[in-house]
């Protein structure tokens, strides 16, 4: 069992816990494509906008994480959730090509200044705190606050926007508002060893250099065992999103679900999440690494048997995929943070992480509009699935070279372990 956190940890992880919550409210989530398409745009044009999405997020990861690490992960979080909060109001405002362009570049922004800096914040506040063996239920407990918001929120998507068509837009604006002001309640971190506090008392260094940037890629490359431990988060975050995100629409619409159960199906599949992402723990006697090898794969397949399954087996394939993805994502999290060496590139590097998923979805992404455009989304799935598996065999070969030419192995170190959420 993990030792229950100190009063100032808890305060930290309910607040944490609630800028999770509202920022991760975004309503228009399972009607972001029929609302495009409702705006007059087509099925590449809204492809090819999640195609920049994700490049431009690979440009702004590493930067962005390099300067929270250097200043405060506390500031880029609050900046990330004002951004979000502008991001959200820009189809309302702009429902073209160009708005839809806009609003996803911004949400490109404000998803760099967050991603890297928000899981570096917490762990490096509880690991100074003297309560790091809470950190993987904390990222869990995190993610499924999120997912309980969305249970709430996504089944009146398609209703709300049958009513009054950009109104997903304004509430997730509204909840994204509220998500600032938990982020300005965020305490500053306590002090650590070698840090030279600032004026506002954030415990971070004032100075930065494009040096640090190299710095954490000369780490990266002298720990073999993290650059697959990060390389396995590639097929994880890319199925998620492929599976939860570009193709939950086109999928849902292929098996003839009127639009008013998008949102019901999107809140039933984000319950089976929620119940894997607040039991993590579960998979602890697996270790980590094989844990993550045997979810991704479990994913793969869920997808691939999309094809040949009818609405309600659609719905259950879904189900699988999105309780396997909530189980997963705590402990990969946990993986990567425990290899990190030091705390002086923590941000940097798992903004590297994020931006190496980026980059595998934009050429997902853009493979996947030329896919529909042909009518070929089966094969899409059959081939991510094939594709997605043969990766996590590479790994897996990678993985047992490293172990036996190298001491410890992030999945199996006892300090790690130590940290598990039970």
């Amino acid at each position: 069992m993990t030792p229950a956190a100190p009063p100032g940890a808890r305060r930290v992880i309910r607040t944490y816990n609630g800028f999770k919550l509202f920022t991760g409210l975004l309503w228009w989530l399972p009607v972001f494509y029929v609302y495009q398409r409702h705006s007059g745009l087509s099925e590449t044009e809204i492809f090819r906008i999640q195609s920049i999405y994700y490049l431009a997020f690979c440009l702004l990861e590493i930067p962005t994480g390099a300067l929270a690490d250097r200043f405060d992960y506390r500031r880029f979080v609050q900046i990330g959730a004002t951004l979000l909060t502008a991001a959200n109001l820009v189809p309302v405002l702009w429902p073209s090509y160009r708005g839809f362009l806009a609003h996803f570049l911004l949400i490109a922004l404000a998803n760099s200044l967050v991603s890297g800096a928000g899981s570096a914040y917490l762990y490096e506040w509880l690991q100074r705190g003297g309560a790091v063996a809470a950190y993987q239920q904390a990222e869990g407990s995190g993610r499924a606050y999120a997912l309980t918001g969305r249970i709430v929120c996504l089944p009146a998507a398609g209703v709300l926007m049958e009513w009054r068509t950009p109104s997903p837009y304004v509430l997730s604006a509204l909840c994204c508002a509220v998500g600032v002001l938990l982020a300005l309640r965020l305490p500053a971190l306590p002090p650590g060893p070698g840090d030279s506090t600032g004026p506002d008392g954030d415990g971070r260094r004032k100075s930065w250099s494009p040096r640090d940037q190299l710095a954490a890629g000369r780490m990266l490359r002298r720990s073999p065992l993290l650059a697959l431990v990060m390389a396995q988060g590639v097929a994880v975050f890319t199925l998620v999103r492929v599976g939860q995100t570009n193709l939950f629409q086109p999928v849902l619409a292929a098996k003839d679900l009127p639009l008013a159960g998008f949102g019901v199906m999107m809140a039933g599949t984000t319950l089976f999440e929620l119940a894997g992402a607040a039991r993590s723990g579960w998979l602890r006697r697996l270790g980590e690494v094989r844990a993550v090898f045997l979810l991704t794969a479990v994913m793969a397949l869920a997808l691939a048997l999309l094809v040949p399954a009818g609405l309600i087996g659609a719905a259950i394939c879904l189900c699988v995929f999105s309780l396997a993805a909530g189980l997963v994502f705590p402990i990969q999290r946990q993986l990567v943070n425990g290899a990190i060496p030091g705390s002086a590139h923590r941000a940097t590097l798992l903004s590297t992480e994020s931006l190496i998923d980026r980059a595998v979805c934009a050429l997902v992404v853009l493979a996947l509009g030329g896919y529909l455009s042909r009518g070929q989304m089966n094969q899409f799935l059959v081939h991510v699935a094939i594709g997605t598996i043969l990766l996590m065999g590479v790994l897996a070969v990678l993985v047992h070279r490293v172990r036996r030419a190298g001491p410890d192995d992030p999945g199996e170190r006892p300090a790690v372990t130590k940290e598990n959420a039970a």
